[in-house]
């Protein structure tokens, strides 16, 4: 690994929250949206942040949450904290994860792609294979119905999760019996041929999943919020400057998760930080979102950043929303839909 002889003392910190986290099983939730945001604000800021919010709404409970901001009659509060003039523009990142998306995803990467993502966090995804699991997850429920397309997502997120028992084959035969199922409904359609691909990955699949099952405390591969999380360092750091986090209170980011991500971020294939000479590049700490303030901006907007995508996905966006959201959207997000970044690529 390279060094360089950046100080400890040049250390960027940021704070980071999410929205819609609902632990490993990411088919059955009552969200299919994540939205994990940081911040690079003063302290000071964001509690005058917090006040000017908490003082339009006339919300007077001990944490201001991104509810109370939607909740605000007047749509300019929203637009006033998102628009150009507001404390978090420029200052601010959002990455999005579609959870089925993002489930498809993995499945055809650790049985057909060789885990490329997986392995990188999410940062070197296999395009072909991250474009079939995206058309997969925007056909599908239309192609095959909601309750075949639910028992496929369900028995997706099953051979992907860990269990006690540590069973490979079950999983694995269930899953490939819920393929066929979708195939005898897809007739001639693109997303039969990518089923029938995936079908041609059956023996493969047994390796990975015992692959899986070894190296799932480290680096699970049903957790978005490392890759999120990984986008955020990045993205302050541009890989030379180290990074100080403080997230809210989060079970899956452990203390071993973290330096196994700076790890992979800084050895071969990815090589994208640079080590400093003493000390950590990635320091951690978790603070409950009530007691900081830029925790609390965090997590006020990736509440609101969640709920403006969720009706986009489920029809019913406000434009004008949609449209001040993106700025702050990581183009990297693992997203099905067409949400368009500033520079006009799609994010996903």
């Amino acid at each position: 690994m390279e060094t360089t002889q950046t100080s400890i003392g040049h250390t960027l910190e940021i704070a980071c929250d999410e929205s819609g986290w609902e632990g490993s099983n990411l088919t059955a939730g009552n969200s299919d949206v994540i939205a994990h945001a940081s911040v690079r604000l003063d302290i000071n800021v964001a509690s005058e942040c917090i006040r000017a919010l908490r003082g339009r709404s006339r919300q007077h409970s001990y944490e201001y949450k991104a509810s109370h901001l939607l909740r605000t009659k007047s749509g300019s509060d929203l637009a006033g904290f998102l628009g150009p003039s507001g404390p978090v523009h420029g200052r601010a990142m959002v990455h999005l994860t579609h959870k089925s998306c993002f489930v498809l995803g993995r499945v055809l990467d650790l049985f057909i792609g060789g885990s490329a993502d997986a392995a990188s966090l999410g940062l070197r995804p296999d395009q072909r294979l991250a474009n079939l699991a995206a058309t997969l997850c925007r056909a599908g429920p239309d192609t095959f119905g909601r309750e075949p397309w639910q028992a496929f997502l369900t028995a997706t997120n099953v051979v992907l999760r860990a269990d006690r028992h540590r069973r490979v084959r079950a999983p694995v035969d269930a899953f490939f019996g819920q393929v066929e199922a979708l195939r005898a409904l897809a007739g001639g359609r693109q997303v039969g041929r990518i089923l029938d691909e995936l079908r041609d990955g059956r023996r493969e699949a047994y390796a990975a999943r015992a692959r899986l099952l070894e190296d799932r405390a480290l680096q699970p591969v049903l957790e978005p919020l490392l890759p999120a999380l990984a986008r955020a360092v990045l993205h302050w750091s541009g890989g030379l400057h180290p990074v100080a986090v403080v997230h809210d209170e989060q079970s899956a980011l452990t203390e071993r998760r973290m330096r196994r991500l700076e790890q992979i971020l800084a050895a071969p294939p990815l090589e994208m930080i640079r080590l400093p000479a003493q000390g950590r590049f990635i320091r951690f700490r978790q603070a409950d979102s009530r007691t900081d303030p830029r925790v609390q901006v965090a997590d006020v907007l990736a509440g609101v950043a969640r709920k403006i995508v969720t009706d986009d996905l489920l029809g019913r966006s406000d434009p004008g929303l949609t449209a001040l959201l993106r700025p702050y959207v990581d183009p990297a997000s693992r997203w099905c839909e067409q949400l368009a970044d500033p520079s006009g690529r799609t994010a996903g």
